[in-house]
């Protein structure tokens, strides 16, 4: 058994896991970066860049397909399933070489490969090998896919989206469960490619939306491309020589059978804590077994011990995860002083098309914090000038404003331009300015964010605080 000392060690080497790393070094020598697997993001290998390469082929078999509304004809498209897998993993692993480069000017004498567990509160057991007794640690070890049990019924035929990206052709048919970022995701641009799409969810959630009238806006839309019912009634799922098979009620109410390639478990994450013994470290653990922490020094309880990224299942973001890391390597390092670092606006989206966004506050958070005294302003962009122009008119965005103060607090939006849009947003919401404040910013013309001045200006008189707005206006006559 070989023992070492250090005085920090970070267990995970993905996103947070680094940046801990590269911030604890500014403070100490002696620091120790452990991995289960294999060094790397999930981001890079099965997240959002190849995610993101394959939306972007569907994007274009889409415009293709849907030229012809601007008087373009490009004959018959055909995609070409294994040159679409080829340029995504080819561009895949580029990202991850990039990512594997980072981690190869980590000194070899800080980097070890291994399972670790608690032993107790300093003590790590890493494999059979090694054991480290470090002043400091930091949980950086990320998520994985969670699958329900019920699902395994699908035996061969069951994938999670780490799997997609490893196709060399793209399947027939797919089912998907679970409407969520990566269903949406994932199921949108494999319908656009050709592929046969039916999605199921539970609960009525689609995406993160939680406002009721995007989200109904979101299912109807989705609705136009592949079938998507967000409260679904499963009866059977059933392997058979020819795929999955699949009883559900149909949207008539009336029991059907379909059978696909593959089924897409698009279930969710859950943080990679379960393995580590945290029970022997003698901190606080919920009812999940997760930590009790406080979410702007990541410290767990009083203890050198600190959780960052994805493994404390907050807000399980790439942004954050870097954000989280940080914190958690600078408060590590200079232990004891701990401080609290800097969290951000929320900002999320979702690549789909229409794209889903939600910055600041929701609309369930912007009652409670207003005890009720808020105020919405909307615009629907079925008529808004530049999307219209794009043809890419669909979608609502809903910004929520305080009485008296007329503070802008958050929005969520379903719509074009959104990853764009939902940063100003966030910016917005961040430096705490007020809708008058966004009102007299610049808005050029013609630009999708003449939409956003249309629903600020929809909350300034909710709020009181300006004229009431025209109805169905354009963005395109004088004065607006």
């Amino acid at each position: 058994m070989q023992e070492r000392k250090t005085d920090i060690a970070i267990i995970g080497g993905g996103t947070a896991g680094m940046v801990a790393y590269r911030q604890a070094r500014k403070h100490s020598d002696q620091v120790v970066l452990i991995e289960a697997e294999r060094f790397g993001t999930t981001c890079a290998r099965v997240g959002c860049m190849p995610s993101k390469l394959l939306i972007a082929a569907a994007e274009a078999a889409h415009s293709a397909n849907h030229a012809q509304r601007f008087g373009i004809h490009a004959g018959p498209v055909k995609v070409d399933g294994a040159a679409v897998m080829q340029r995504v993993r080819r561009h895949r692993d580029r990202f991850v070489g990039g990512v594997l480069e980072s981690v190869g000017k980590i000194p070899k004498t800080d980097r070890l490969l291994g399972r670790a567990r608690f032993l107790d509160r300093h003590t790590l057991q890493v494999g059979e090998d090694f054991r480290i007794r470090a002043a400091r640690i930091v949980i950086a070890t990320g998520s994985r896919t969670h699958i329900p049990p019920f699902l395994s019924a699908a035996g061969r035929r069951l994938i999670t989206s780490d799997e997609v990206f490893e196709w060399t052709e793209l399947p027939q048919s797919v089912v998907i469960f679970g409407p969520g970022v990566i269903g949406l995701e994932l199921g949108q641009a494999l319908a656009r490619l050709g592929v046969r799409v039916r999605m199921f969810g539970v609960g009525g959630r689609v995406g993160p939306i939680q406002d009721e009238e995007i989200r109904e806006i979101a299912l109807k839309t989705f609705n136009e491309e592949f079938p998507l019912d967000a409260d679904a009634t499963v009866h059977e799922i059933r392997e058979t020589d020819h795929g999955v098979q699949i009883t559900f009620d149909d949207a008539d109410g009336d029991e059907a059978t379909e059978t696909f390639d593959y089924l897409l478990a698009a279930t969710g994450r859950r943080p990679n804590i379960d393995g580590l013994a945290l029970e022997k470290t003698g901190l606080e653990l919920d009812d999940r077994g997760m930590p009790i922490f406080d979410r702007y020094t990541l410290q767990c309880g009083d203890a050198p011990i600190f959780i960052a990224g994805d493994a404390n299942n907050d807000l399980p973001l790439l942004h954050e995860a870097a954000d989280e890391g940080r914190i958690a390597g600078t408060n590590a390092g200079r232990w004891p002083k701990v401080r609290s670092g800097l969290r951000r606006a929320p900002l999320s989206v979702v690549f789909s098309d229409p794209q889903i966004a939600t910055a600041g506050r929701t609309l369930a958070e912007t009652d409670q914090h207003c005890r009720g005294c808020y105020a919405v302003g909307s615009v629907n962009f079925r008529n808004q000038g530049r999307s219209r122009v794009m043809g890419k008119n669909r979608g609502l965005l809903r910004v929520y404003g305080e009485h008296g103060s007329g503070l802008f607090m958050g929005a969520e939006m379903f719509g074009p331009a959104a990853e764009h849009i939902a940063h100003l947003l966030a910016w917005s919401a961040q430096q705490r300015l007020t809708v008058d404040t966004m009102l007299e910013m610049p808005y050029y013309h013609p630009v999708i964010e003449e939409g956003l001045r249309t629903a600020l200006q929809d909350l300034a008189a909710k709020l009181r605080r300006g004229p009431e707005r025209p109805a169905d206006c354009m963005d395109c006559g004088p004065g607006v």
